[in-house]
């Protein structure tokens, strides 16, 4: 921490207060924003609020020199050309952006897209109104781990691909998708490769040239930025088209109409920054805390499992390969979870699927504030609950008298 603080100043930013926000959240879930990042934000609400597509004056070229500066910190974060970055108000327009928007450039030619079925709902959306436009889309399914079946990819090209757009991590079990592999094969395909990234970037590095990503989005509010902000890369060579979804002043390369927000662009900018700069000390720090979490509940309640998509994991550090360790799925058998969300009420976690109908899921989310402290009362709340609710279950009393559960054949009344 004192590491991190230190160079933080170095860099003219002011420390965080680790510790300091609440509780650990859902993995997918917003963060609250890094303090270092509302300083930077503060003098362009209050002083410098000049448009920065006012060109006249000296209002508008301070607003307009902090938003390119905000424009080179997002694209030092993932290795582009400033040029190539366009600010949203988040990752939701950033997807339609670039599914809708590569679509419609090139439809006279290409009228086929590629995905996969475990996408944010933005990117299925987008794929299903394309449809009710003459589009055809190939909805890939994944395996068992969450990753898709490369061989599948290459089997659903079509001479009219356009577009394949797969996430980097899930925003719900924190798999990785192997981008690196994907960008290969669009690339040799000649088809154009977008990738969600918003829960990937500042997370694991993220470099578009060494992955062949020609279209990412980023969303701010996930990177300990402020919400109402994200950005668009778009790969200039080989050059990416894109139809503009909305008209008006042509601001943003033209592909984003609309007056740019200065202090908002100016924090997802510090954000990218700060996450480009404590990126390897956050993930060591969460992967401690997150095996913290796990070995401690596992510890002390039986018949508690570490799961990726419903596939038992064998040792936590198998999951560094795969998973982003800040979104930790663990499965409570004989509980029901919408009764366990309910106990740990003050502790912001999400329920999962069932893995079958005597156990449940829960997703846990620990990020750069968590603190040790936090990790240990919701073990502590979770013990206790997980046990209170066990003693209150007649599955759990018939697993003690002996009864195999998958012996008995349940029926609905």
């Amino acid at each position: 921490v004192c590491r991190a603080a230190a160079g933080a100043e170095r860099r003219g930013l002011s420390p965080s207060p680790r510790g300091t926000a609440g509780p650990p959240r859902a993995g997918a879930a917003p963060a609250a924003p890094d303090p270092r990042v509302l300083d930077s934000m503060l003098p362009y609400l209050t002083a410098y609020y000049g448009n920065p597509h006012s060109r006249t004056h000296a209002y508008g070229w301070e607003s307009e020199a902090a938003m390119e500066n905000a424009r080179r910190q997002v694209a030092n974060l993932i290795g582009a050309d400033s040029r190539e970055i366009i600010f949203t108000s988040g990752a939701t327009e950033s997807n339609n952006m670039a599914i809708k928007g590569v679509a419609r450039f090139y439809k006279s030619r290409k009228k086929h897209i590629i995905t996969t079925q475990t996408e944010h709902k933005c990117v299925l959306d987008s794929c299903r109104s394309l449809e009710t436009e003459g589009f055809r889309i190939t909805y890939l399914p994944v395996k068992k781990n969450g990753l898709i079946d490369l061989k599948e990819l290459e089997a659903a090209f079509q001479p009219d691909t356009s577009l394949v757009s797969v996430m980097t991590v899930n925003n719900e079990i924190g798999v990785k998708q192997p981008i690196y592999d994907i960008g290969e094969i669009c690339r040799a395909r000649k088809v154009f490769f977008h990738t969600d990234a918003a829960q990937a970037i500042g997370k694991i590095p993220m470099d578009v040239n060494n992955m062949k990503i020609d279209l990412m989005s980023i969303s701010g509010h996930k990177i300990y930025g402020p919400k109402g902000v994200g950005a668009l890369y778009v790969r200039r060579r080989p050059r990416v088209r894109l139809e503009p979804l909305q008209s008006g002043g042509g601001q943003e390369r033209g592909l984003r109409s609309g007056t740019v927000p200065t202090p908002l662009a100016v924090g997802l900018g510090a954000a990218c920054e700060v996450a480009q700069h404590e990126m390897e000390y956050d993930h060591k720090r969460i992967s401690q805390l997150a095996e913290r979490l796990v070995t401690k509940i596992m510890s002390e309640v039986p018949d508690v499992w570490l799961w990726l998509n419903n596939i038992l994991v064998d040792g936590f550090f198998f999951l560094f390969h795969i998973l982003y360790v800040g979104c930790i799925n663990l499965s409570f058998a004989y509980v029901e979870g919408e009764s366990l969300l309910m106990a740990l009420k003050d502790v912001a976690l999400s329920s999962g699927r069932y893995v079958e109908f005597t156990e449940s899921v829960e997703l846990f989310g620990i990020g750069r504030f968590t603190t040790e402290e936090e990790v240990d009362y919701t073990v502590q709340k979770c013990i206790q609950h997980v046990k209170r609710l066990r003693e209150m279950s007649p599955l759990w009393e018939m697993v003690q008298d002996g009864i195999d559960l998958k012996s008995i054949k349940w029926t609905q009344h």
